[in-house]
């Protein structure tokens, strides 16, 4: 009871302010009457002024026009500053303005002859704001000038200041702070008794969501650390029992008695039953030194690699369907599960597992001629489906047998092309139809598609201003434009928008990301080929330009910039007889680019709700199948070329997979 009567007051005015809000006219005046009656006195309200005839509004403008800064400053503070941040930029910048507008009143006022000692107190009072809260815009541009105004003898005539004295600038002054008013003070009408429900409504839905991640996160760490520890106390009761073993034969050993190969064999046995019953079976001479240790270790290798499991079979037939007539929720959510089990996996027969089981069973329907398939789920009208679509195909894009996958839908590549000119370039389906682009470009086919399709034009008008885009998105863009222009067909593009490909290139070649260096590197050695081209870059001055720049880089940077204006001053014809590469051969693919980059799994805008499944156990509850694993059979890989390092990239590559250079 003493809680209540503490705050008994406070809890009385937010209910009328409430039935004020909410138009209880009849209801406040018998709530007022009761109150009185038991001697409960209402607060009076924070936003009401000492004069009710006059609004808040109203008296703040009158105060402006009549230039009374005390009046205005302090009802600025009862009734603006109690519903506005002190950090409110918009709130923060008007009220600057208005200091100098009052510091400044009595000069416009009086047409430079004020009264001396009300003039030093506006200034001093000015001096004293920007010395506390106006401290905080003294690194801002805009403001900097001002800092100096109260130490000027005669501001009216300084060039900095002459637009202070204007109408104009009063006027316009004026509109921004009625406009304000409004804004802020309609903002404080809103009873604070919502303002609490709303705000802990909110609140707790957060809450509940994040604690229901947890406990998701919870139940899956348990999970595995149960089945940690049922395998540790296997193996710790076993190796009790091969201790005493071993214990008896040392005090045997102490009487004379020798141990024989049998021995060791059967302790082997005891440690390793499950992994070396078929090895022992066979005559190992355990009388070799060393072959009792040698045959535990590689028993404990093989241990390792038979702990990943392969994770259950799949009902993929329903998946597409739920994929093409679910709700977007839905078709979200399972995007995700089908991601995560890819990216979650453990590289090798895991990882190769699920991917051919996502390709045998056509996931994507990259083979189905419908109208209506997986693949259209780029054109949704969901973002977070469009993104999550993005998400899986770049999953897909990021291993060499989805890439081939992906790559016999006819189609796909356009739909790619277009989200990609589509798409908003600082969303995350935009940066993931890019990834996968990219990574469609080390293959030729593809390649060649896209050069045909003009996007080499796309990238350098994307590529002109590089702050607009992510680290991600300007690496893949750069890496993405070197793999086009290594071929002949995409020098040819080159050769005919030489300067805005040379100054773009220019622009790129001080960035600070050593990756996007080398393939602007990567870009020049090969278009600088063509002799149209360096004569361009040589007008341009491009050696003077790789000159001053080399000498701020590493060594391997250094290297691959002095192949570069060696190429530059080359006397070679480009002979396309010699140097075409656009034949369809057999395609390129490095093992080294079987690599699922972190990216894929970051920032995810889909949270599951309380009790909704999610993830791989999501699939596993709705969507268990039945042996729909297929067989891994592993693809034969190309070696690939290799040259030195030092030598700018000329071999197709992604940057997730940029550890080594891919040589000429």
């Amino acid at each position: 009871m003493g809680d209540v009567l503490a705050y008994e007051a406070e809890l009385l005015g937010l209910v009328k302010e409430y039935l004020d809000f909410a138009g209880f006219q009849e209801t406040v005046k018998v709530f007022k009457k009761e109150c009185k009656i038991k001697g409960k006195p209402l607060p009076k309200p924070a936003d009401v002024s000492s004069e009710d005839s006059l609004p808040v509004q109203e008296e703040m403008l009158t105060a402006f026009e009549d230039g009374d800064q005390k009046v205005f400053f302090r009802l600025w503070e009862e009734h603006i500053l109690s519903s506005v941040h002190d950090s409110d930029p918009v709130a923060q910048n008007l009220e600057f303005y208005l200091h100098i507008y009052f510091a400044i009143f009595l000069l416009k006022q009086t047409m430079g002859k004020p009264d001396k000692a009300e003039l030093d107190e506006r200034i001093s009072y000015f001096k004293a704001y920007l010395e506390t809260k106006g401290a905080a815009l003294s690194q801002t541009t805009e403001f900097l000038p001002f800092y100096a105004l109260p130490f000027v003898p005669n501001p009216m005539v300084h060039p900095s200041f002459k637009e202070l004295f204007q109408d104009s600038w009063t006027l316009d002054l004026r509109t921004r702070l009625e406009t304000f008013l409004s804004l802020a003070l309609k903002a404080r009408q809103t009873p604070r008794l919502l303002t609490i429900f709303k705000e802990s409504g909110q609140c707790n839905k957060e809450m509940m969501q994040h604690l229901h991640q947890q406990l998701v996160k919870r139940e899956h760490r348990y999970m595995t650390n149960l089945k940690r520890l049922r395998k540790l106390q296997m193996d710790y009761r076993g190796l009790l029992e091969v201790t005493a073993e071993l214990v008896d034969s040392l005090e045997a050993t102490v009487t004379g008695k020798m141990i024989t190969p049998e021995y060791i064999q059967s302790v082997c046995a005891c440690l390793f039953s499950n992994h070396l019953k078929q090895t022992v079976a066979h005559n190992i001479d355990f009388t070799r030194p060393g072959t009792a240790s040698t045959l535990l270790r590689a028993s404990l290798s093989s241990m390792k690699v038979q702990d990943v499991p392969l994770l259950p079979s799949l009902d993929y037939e329903k998946l597409k369907k739920d994929l093409i007539t679910g709700s977007d929720r839905l078709k979200a959510l399972l995007l995700q599960a089908l991601r995560w089990r890819l990216t979650t996996s453990y590289p090798g027969e895991q990882r190769d597992t699920i991917m051919q089981a996502y390709i045998s069973n056509d996931l994507l329907d990259c083979h189905s001629n419908c109208q209506r398939s997986v693949l259209q789920l780029l054109y949704s009208k969901s973002e977070v489906v469009r993104q999550y679509m993005a998400r899986l195909i770049n999953a897909f894009a990021s291993l060499i047998e989805g890439r081939a996958y992906l790559s016999q839908n006819p189609t796909l590549l356009q739909m790619l092309e277009d989200r990609l000119k589509a798409e908003d370039k600082d969303s995350l389906t935009w940066e993931n139809v890019l990834g996968a682009l990219q990574k469609f470009s080390l293959r030729r086919t593809l390649q060649s598609a896209m050069i045909k399709d003009g996007l080499i034009f796309w990238l350098v008008d994307v590529l002109i201003d590089p702050d607009c885009l992510s680290d991600y998105n300007l690496e893949y863009c750069a890496a993405l434009l070197m793999n086009l222009c290594l071929r002949s067909a995409g020098k040819k593009i080159c050769a005919s928008i030489p300067n805005p490909m040379l100054r773009v290139l220019s622009g790129l070649l001080d960035h600070e990301n050593p990756k996007v260096q080398s393939y602007v590197n990567g870009v020049l050695y090969s278009i600088l080929a063509i002799p149209s081209v360096r004569e361009e870059a040589k007008e341009m001055g491009m050696e003077e330009i790789l000159r001053c720049l080399i000498k701020e880089r590493n060594e391997e940077m250094i290297r691959q910039m002095e192949f570069v204006i060696k190429q530059l001053n080359s006397e070679e014809p480009f002979n396309d007889s010699i140097v075409s590469d656009d034949d369809e051969e057999e395609e390129y693919e490095e093992e080294d680019n079987d690599i699922l980059e972190p990216d894929l799994d970051k920032d995810e805008v889909l949270l599951p709700q309380l009790g909704e499944l999610s993830g791989e156990k999501l699939l596993t509850t709705e969507y268990l199948g039945i042996m729909t694993h297929t067989p891994k059979s592993k693809k034969k890989q190309f070696a690939g070329v290799h040259q030195c390092i030092d030598e700018p990239l000329q071999r197709p590559v992604t940057p997730g997979y940029h550890r080594t250079a891919y040589l000429m």
